[in-house]
């Protein structure tokens, strides 16, 4: 096999890393290649599930005594600390590898410090190669550890006009199989799927990641999450259907805003507690504007049919701006076509001051 660059081998670790999507969390995605000291990839891994081997565990299994002199390429620094699992600093270490190339440092204060521990025992460590791919990679848990709050990324489909539903509130289907479909493969990237009891009222969603064509379970499910401030959620809704787990959070339970409804920030911060790191927002415009509101969203993922409604609730329902002055400004970041829709995806610019 012919040798590679570091650069392009981190390229390959961040493609590793993002096979770990959604089946990781509270952990973050990771993926490592291994170059022998000729620059020959040795070995490759990836972390696939929270208590399983982590990415360089893998790939030194793999690369056996091929590690040694080597160079490991890990799109995030290697853990110190020991959990399930043991430090991978001691595991490189104890092969012999002589160089570490990290794309992102850890910001988990218990994990950190690997980079101080690879460097006392003399392996060379250089930090920061194709640090906007890895960081990108990893964002939702990146800016989950950072905050402590779950990243969120709020889903909507719509006609090309804004609408999420027609005048008389008929809202099946708006978008495409093809866009559907896309969005049960976004579901089992995340950790729980987000929604008020509305939806659930008006619709009875199932809210599980499955095959479309055939009705299959995707093997892990988000966590169902009702924000029903009141309880109203009735027993038999789908969501209790015991396919996937559900909370029903009541504003009794997790506390209450000012207006006496659950308290969001709140909510978030309960979800990151029980190992949460990713949210998709999939409630209705109510629900959204009070996300929107209280700046609580990260991502838009807008799924825009070519079709003309004219009339009906729009997808956004009152985000609190009064003024063009107050608009959320978007930074497109992606643009495809799923079938005949499109698939938007944009971030929140930072608000000056």
């Amino acid at each position: 096999m012919a040798s590679v660059s570091v650069d392009q081998a981190m390229g390959r670790a961040i493609e590793l890393a993002a096979r770990g999507l959604g089946t990781t969390s509270p952990n973050p995605v990771v993926g490592c290649v291994l170059l022998d000291p000729a620059g020959e990839v040795v070995g490759e891994g990836f972390h696939a599930y929270a208590g399983g081997p982590h990415a360089e565990i893998v790939a030194l299994a793999q690369a056996g005594e091929r590690a040694r002199g080597g160079t490991a390429v890990v799109t995030l620094e290697p853990c110190d600390h020991r959990g399930r699992t043991g430090p991978c600093t001691e595991s490189l270490i104890r092969a012999g590898v002589a160089r570490v190339v990290i794309g992102v440092r850890d910001p988990n204060p218990i994990a950190t410090g690997g980079v101080r521990t690879l460097t006392e025992a003399g392996v060379e460590v250089e930090i920061g190669v194709r640090a906007d791919e890895a960081e990108a990679g990893n964002l939702a848990w990146l800016t989950a550890v950072r905050r402590g709050l779950p990243y969120v990324t709020w889903k909507y489909a719509a006609t090309i006009d804004g609408r999420a539903a027609a005048a008389d509130g008929t809202s099946m289907w708006i978008t495409s199989e093809a866009a559907r479909i896309d969005v049960h493969a976004l579901r089992g990237t995340v950790d729980a799927v987000v929604v008020g009891v509305g939806t659930v009222l008006a619709d009875d969603p199932r809210l599980t990641a499955r095959n479309l064509r055939d009705g299959t379970l995707a093997i892990r499910q988000p966590l169902r999450v009702v924000v029903d401030s009141f309880g109203r959620t009735p027993p038999d809704a789908q969501v209790r259907d015991g396919a996937a787990r559900t909370w029903v959070a009541t504003a009794a339970e997790v506390g209450a805003g000012e207006d006496g409804r659950v308290d969001l920030t709140a909510l978030l911060r309960e979800l990151y507690r029980r190992g949460m790191r990713s949210v998709l927002l999939e409630g209705g415009p109510t629900l959204a504007g009070a996300f929107l509101r209280a700046d609580l969203v990260d991502r838009v993922v807008g799924y825009v049919a070519p079709k003309l409604l004219g009339g009906g609730p729009a997808a956004l329902g009152d985000a609190g701006i009064r003024t063009i002055s107050e608009v959320v400004d978007l930074e497109f970041v992606d643009i495809t076509q799923v079938g005949p829709d499109l698939r938007v995806i944009a971030l929140p610019r930072k608000r000056e001051g």
